[in-house]
């Protein structure tokens, strides 16, 4: 089982030993390589996941081109949760951008076990909220911010990011030209 999933599920909430131990052993291990699906547009999303190693990408399609939507790097959890939440076909495609080792928690396994400990359910509220946090705060970055200050945002707050994708990923991420991220960088 994973250490790195213990560490991280202890963080989101504090569980006792027989309840993270039944959590942990509901985990099932997925290995993605580069450019392998965890998720495709027009399936259900049935999983959270969580990412030991590697790093995984969302995207739609418009017209034909992969717009990014969301970045996702070693332990941090990756799901759908419009998908997830309403079991309806996703509108995106999670993919690993390397190979990448992912601990899978099944919403099915996790609604059965938030019924044998209400701490199981606590973390479940715990773990969704802090993923609708951070879609919030995306979401923010691209009402409240320039092309520019969202590219100076995620070169302060995800610098690791930065160094792991490429200037075309960022550049469909953050809605501008790679030239304008030439730009940017020049003027810095």
């Amino acid at each position: 089982m994973s250490a790195t999933l213990a560490r991280r599920i202890q963080q989101i909430f504090p569980l006792s030993a027989p309840a993270q131990a039944l959590l942990l052993a509901s985990a099932q291990l997925l290995r993605l390589k580069r450019k392998q699906f965890f998720l495709q547009e027009g399936k259900i999303c049935r999983h959270i996941g969580f990412i030991e190693i590697g790093s995984l990408r969302a995207y739609a399609l418009m017209d034909g081109k992969e717009i990014n939507t969301a970045f996702y790097l070693e332990n941090n959890f990756a799901t759908n949760l419009k998908s997830l939440r309403n079991i309806t076909p996703s509108e995106q495609y999670i993919q690993a951008m390397e190979d990448t080792h992912l601990w899978l928690l099944a919403k099915e396994d996790l609604v059965l076990l938030y019924k044998q400990y209400a701490e199981l359910e606590s973390f479940g509220r715990h773990l969704l909220e802090g993923l609708v946090i951070e879609q919030e705060e995306q979401a923010q970055l691209f009402r409240l911010y320039t092309p520019e200050e969202r590219y100076l945002y995620m070169e302060t707050h995800y610098p690791a990011l930065l160094q792991r994708i490429s200037q075309s990923q960022l550049a469909s991420y953050l809605g501008i030209a790679r030239e304008t991220i030439s730009r940017i960088r020049r003027r810095r």
